[in-house]
């Protein structure tokens, strides 16, 4: 019998269709994986499964878990679903952690309270799966003082507390660094060969290729390609996933540099603290106009801090940052990781970004113009944050930025986009810096995308305590 099974899954906003119709079944110690473009509806299908679907959207079809329709349940009765039934990894971790309790305690009170376990051994416990994960046993911070990798990952402790037969799993290695994020797939990978179901949502090919199983490639909310995973990666048919495949950041070419201007932003002997520990000392930095430039280090290490740091928003802990003349103080634009903690969240995102262009005499004409850049539609400004998917807030963000017109942007401006939307992304950033001189200061964590499309690549490589 099929643990899970859709059928004729679509979800509206309002009149217009975002996804489907899609239809599958999955057995117990099978592995669904749904790789597409950002926005294709991939984060609906787990949020329609789970019932959480923002309440500004609609789902049409059936599903059923264990052979037991649950599509037409009320809330309260889904909801007993969760954590023990099945469970959901969320693509943005922040939403899914209380801000107010200290990390470590999230992840024992799911122990405690979904899994049974008692207080002494749900303690133990919390502190074997967060070592697992490269975390302190006992991580006392709060979700919001922490990288955005890290929580990734105290997220998915919690979520996989319950040990619940079924997990969904939505861009599960995002934000996270290259050992942490071969360390996560392998606890994914271990949930069919233990008898479980797991679907994996995700644009990042080298995850699928080790998850397996069957794959269902989604573009503009509908099925382009279906089969085995192995057998679509290898020989895909479909026109959208050859070019998915095509635009890996494995098979970039590395891209020639243009010629760069003035200094604009100097970094001297610059050391950085969060919370009074000092995390990177000694660091010099320059800027120019025109600059392409990569950071790349550990999650965790203090590279978020750096930029914050850079961008005037904390004092450095030691040393100076220097502006050029005329660079005023929205000058450095920070685009930040996970956007949905930098929009308001009960105001329509074209709300946000008037209320930007007008704070800067910007013509909302002329701030529109970098919607069809970014492949956005603009009846995406009427919804909410929490009505759009992750890829296309964090490209909203990025609009929001340039409306500024910035001199310099920087920070992770692509850890949510699929491989075409990322590489059409940093060939704009790209386009703009030659045209315009603005500079982009990119974290990352993909050295194929540090060394194929930065001019300067800045390693950080100093060990914290995670």
């Amino acid at each position: 019998m099929s643990v899970i099974e859709v059928a004729d899954l679509a979800v509206f906003a309002g009149p217009t269709r975002l996804l489907g119709p899609v239809s599958f079944q999955i057995e117990a110690g099978r592995t669904l994986v749904v790789m597409g473009e950002t926005g294709a509806g991939k984060s609906l299908i787990a949020q329609a499964i789970m019932g959480t679907l923002p309440p500004s959207l609609t789902a049409t079809g059936t599903i059923a878990i264990n052979g037991r329709r649950v599509d037409n349940l009320p809330g309260a009765e889904r909801a007993k679903l969760w954590g023990r039934d099945l469970t959901a990894l969320p693509q943005e971790p922040w939403l899914s952690l209380d801000p107010l309790m200290a990390s470590w305690k999230q992840v024992a009170e799911a122990h405690r309270h979904v899994a049974g376990l008692d207080a002494k051994a749900a303690k133990a416990v919390t502190g074997r799966d967060l070592t697992a994960l490269g975390l302190a046993p006992r991580e006392p911070r709060l979700p919001g003082a922490l990288s955005g990798g890290m929580a990734q990952r105290v997220a998915f402790a919690a979520a996989t507390a319950g040990r619940a037969p079924i997990l969904l799993a939505d861009e599960p290695t995002k934000g996270l660094d290259q050992q942490r994020h071969a360390r996560v797939v392998g606890l994914l990978a271990k949930v069919p060969k233990d008898g479980g179901t797991l679907i994996a949502i995700t644009h990042d090919a080298s995850v699928a290729e080790v998850l397996g199983g069957d794959l269902i490639v989604l573009r503009h909310g509908d099925v382009v390609e279906t089969g085995k995973t192995a057998e679509v990666l290898q020989a895909p048919k479909a026109p959208y996933t050859k070019a998915l495949m095509a635009a890996d950041p494995r098979n970039w070419p590395v891209q020639s540099m243009h010629r760069t201007g003035a200094a604009i932003l100097t970094a001297r002997n610059l050391a950085i603290s969060r919370a009074g520990s000092k995390l990177i000392g000694g660091f010099n930095l320059t800027v120019h106009a025109g600059d392409r430039m990569a950071i790349t280090g550990p999650s965790g290490i203090g590279k978020t801090t750096l930029l914050d740091t850079l961008a005037g928003l904390i004092a450095p802990f030691e040393g100076t940052v220097e502006r050029s003349a005329g660079m005023g103080e929205h000058s450095v634009q920070k685009l930040y990781q996970d956007p949905p903690a930098a929009f308001p969240p009960l105001i329509p995102i074209g709300t946000n970004l008037r209320d930007v262009a007008r704070q800067h005499k910007v013509d909302w004409d002329q701030a529109l113009q970098y919607l069809p850049d970014l492949d956005l539609h603009q009846d995406l400004l009427n919804r909410r944050p929490d009505s759009v998917s992750g890829g296309e807030l964090q490209r909203l963000s990025i609009v929001r930025a340039l409306i500024v017109k910035p001199k310099v942007l920087a920070d992770e401006p692509t850890s949510r986009l699929d491989p075409i939307t990322q590489k059409t992304t940093l060939d704009l950033f790209a386009r703009i810096g030659r045209e315009t001189g603005i500079a982009v200061v990119l974290v990352t964590h993909d050295a194929h995308i540090a060394e194929k499309w930065a001019g300067k690549v800045h390693p950080l490589s100093l060990p914290i305590s995670a």
